[in-house]
């Protein structure tokens, strides 16, 4: 009843900009061309493409409508964005789901109907461009109320594949898991309470345990149990972890379908006001597993291919900072920016990074890493600290502490303000590799 309040007539899109060159689009985050986006879907790679699906009203500023957008890239980089791959139907809007290669070599996608009662579906696509929803679905009728977000993986020991589907009881978040040998059928084996919407399963090596393995089951805040799964049942080995430290980074997904490692994106949650587009998507990381003195935790690390967006790099080599010493970073002015910072502090230090208005600060003392005022907890590793920092028109990304330590912080900085201030607020820091590297837009001009 309200959607005629928010149309206007023009020859042009808002934002008075040509698309993607407008003043508050994220020049390394991936945001749709118009319209709101909001979890990423389907992270698939099939035929030399990474396909980013997600979740995307194009007719509206904000949440509502459905749709499944749709993005390619050879990179993780550079995002082309393609059309509309799912449009509402009978069943209803298209909520959150998941993507992987069959056995034919096609792409399938299983996706949320989000109708007078949800139920999930499947969509096949041999080109990765055109996609036919499967005339038999619902393939998962209603097993509870707001049944959602179906993450489908192929387990090779029992040959069968495996959906992991959050099920909103009140009061009682519960993850589903079923099985299937053809996609089409499917047989509810277990359940798991504690994770609230958008799951993920999916294994991990241990880093520092050559052979070894563990298997993840995460939420849509990004928190995370690492334990063993038969094929049926996750059999946890951990508490629920904390994933991210930071703020707005939601309902996170894995991709399919690269040997090798495994690599996640997640939802950056910027407003973008005035613009035609709203939200945008993390930069791309590759996750780990270490086993530390706290026992098994997953790591966070931007993908190496980010490093293509380098355009200049200056370094500072070793400095040693103490309070009123001289900001080594004295004249720089830059806008996109990534950091690398690796220091020794004295007992207690305490040492200030400020970027374009963005305030980072560590607490050797507390080995506290605080963004913005968000405190995370960041150890040292034999006694040093190492930051990288990613800084965008839309935000910065923080990672600390091998990776174990992800601080994502969406904020719009000021366009004039491209002021770097590194000190020592208390303390001794002694810097042995300080490097600001100037980024480039993923955006062509």
């Amino acid at each position: 009843s309200k959607a005629l309040a928010g149309i206007f007539q023009s020859d042009r899109l808002p934002g008075r900009a040509a698309p993607y060159g407008e003043s508050g689009r994220g020049q390394f985050h991936f945001s749709p061309r118009r319209g709101w986006n909001n979890d990423p879907n389907g992270l698939v790679f099939f035929k030399g493409e990474y396909h980013m699906f997600f979740q995307h009203n194009p007719y509206g500023w904000g949440w509502g409508n459905m749709h499944w957008g749709h993005a390619v890239s050879r990179d993780l980089v550079h995002w082309e964005e393609l059309p509309i791959a799912l449009f509402p139907d009978a069943m209803g809007t298209m909520f959150s789901g998941s993507a992987v290669v069959d056995h034919e070599g096609r792409m399938a996608l299983f996706y949320t109907a989000a109708g007078s009662s949800f139920v999930q579906g499947l969509a096949f696509s041999s080109d990765g461009r055109n996609f036919e929803k499967w005339s038999g679905s619902p393939i998962v009728g209603s097993l509870a109320q707001g049944d959602r977000d179906p993450k489908v993986i192929w387990h090779e020991p029992t040959r069968k594949w495996v959906m992991v589907l959050y099920l909103e009881f009140p009061n009682r978040p519960t993850i589903q898991f079923l099985t299937s040998p053809d996609m089409k059928k499917w047989t509810p084996t277990s359940r798991i309470e504690g994770f609230h919407e958008c799951p993920d399963l999916f294994e991990l090596p241990i880093r520092n345990r050559p052979g070894q393995s563990r298997w993840i089951l995460t939420g849509a805040n990004s928190d995370y149990m690492v334990g063993a799964f038969n094929g049926e049942t996750f059999t946890p080995e951990t508490p629920i972890l904390k994933g991210h430290r930071g703020r707005g980074f939601y309902a996170a997904q894995t991709f399919s379908d690269t040997p090798g490692r495994r690599i996640q994106i997640g939802w950056f949650l910027t407003e973008t006001k005035g613009m035609p587009f709203n939200q945008s998507m993390s930069i791309p990381m590759e996750l780990g597993l270490t086993l530390d003195p706290d026992g098994l935790r997953m790591t966070w690390t931007p993908a190496p291919e980010l490093q293509s967006l380098r355009s200049k790099s200056y370094s500072f080599g070793s400095v040693q900072l103490s309070p009123g010493a001289q900001n080594p970073l004295g004249g720089l002015n830059e806008e996109l920016i990534e950091a690398e910072l690796s220091f020794t502090p004295s007992p207690g230090a305490r040492l200030r990074f400020a970027l374009r208005g963005a305030v980072l600060e560590y607490d050797a003392g507390r080995e506290k890493l605080i963004v913005n005022g968000q405190e995370a907890d960041a150890p040292l590793v034999g006694g040093k600290q190492s930051l990288r920092i990613f800084v965008d028109r839309t935000g910065c990304e923080v990672f600390a502490s091998g990776g174990r330590c992800f601080v994502p912080m969406p904020v719009n900085l000021d366009p004039r303000n491209r002021m770097l201030e590194l000190a020592a607020v208390s303390g001794k820091i002694q810097i042995e590799k300080l490097d600001v590297h100037r980024l480039k837009s993923i955006w062509p001009k």
